[in-house]
């Protein structure tokens, strides 16, 4: 059990899908799917710079190891834009091209993004994080990674940290997916955490998700339609 109470089971999160009748996500939604299978991996360090890795079409030798300062910096919970509307024109755009209403893709990703963890602050291995005007702090060393595969046939990599020294107040894992395979600058992110680390791999329908606290809602707005 997570250690921020406001991280949904994934049983309870798959039960507010199906009561929403938004089902049958597709890889062009949202690099998540249902069902997913751990590939082994082995590590090279040839980088292929492909335009399908963002899509999640990638060789396991593509893979490499990252820093937590991948992540440095000052993040901000995109979930209050898309409470107050700010993100509507995402989802009106993805209606456009999409298979459901743009109310619907709402639905999917008010459940995707949901989160009471609404900042979080990296900075060297330690990693912050403020909830309900509180803030906790811990620090966090490299747990490998793992490569999904998907039930529409995408893949994507989490890479995983773990807390260096236990604590009630902070959870044991956290694991990063940011559409990238290997060192770079995250842009965004999206952030799973809890205190099992292979059933938090299961965990595929409710992702967090973070941009520099310094975007307004707006320009986060266009990042979203760039993508």
């Amino acid at each position: 059990m997570t250690a921020l109470p406001l991280k949904a089971a994934s049983a309870l999160v798959l039960s507010a899908l199906i009561l929403t009748g938004v089902q049958g996500v597709s890889a062009s939604d949202h690099e998540h799917d249902h069902d997913h299978v751990h590939n082994d991996h082995d590590h090279d360090h040839d980088h292929d710079h492909d335009s399908d890795i963002y899509s999640g079409y990638f060789d396991d030798e593509q893979v490499e190891d990252r820093a937590l300062s991948d992540w440095e910096g000052d993040w901000q919970s995109v979930y209050p834009y898309l409470q107050d509307g700010t993100l509507d024109e995402v989802f009106t755009q993805k209606a456009e091209s999409g298979d459901k209403t743009a109310d619907e893709y709402k639905a999917y990703y008010n459940i995707g993004y949901q989160t009471g963890v609404d900042r979080i602050v990296i900075d060297g291995n330690s990693v912050t994080f403020y909830e309900n005007g509180e803030e906790r702090s811990g620090k966090y060393q490299y747990d490998g990674y793992e490569i999904l595969t998907y039930q529409a046939g995408n893949r994507g990599v989490r890479f995983i940290y773990e807390l260096e020294q236990t604590s009630d107040d902070l959870p044991q894992y956290i694991q990063f997916s940011d559409h990238s395979i290997y060192p770079t600058d995250a842009h965004h992110y999206h952030l799973y955490w809890g205190d099992d680390r292979e059933a938090l791999l299961e965990e595929v329908t409710n992702w967090p998700t973070y941009y520099p606290s310094e975007l307004s809602g707006d320009e986060i707005v266009d990042e979203m339609l760039a993508h």
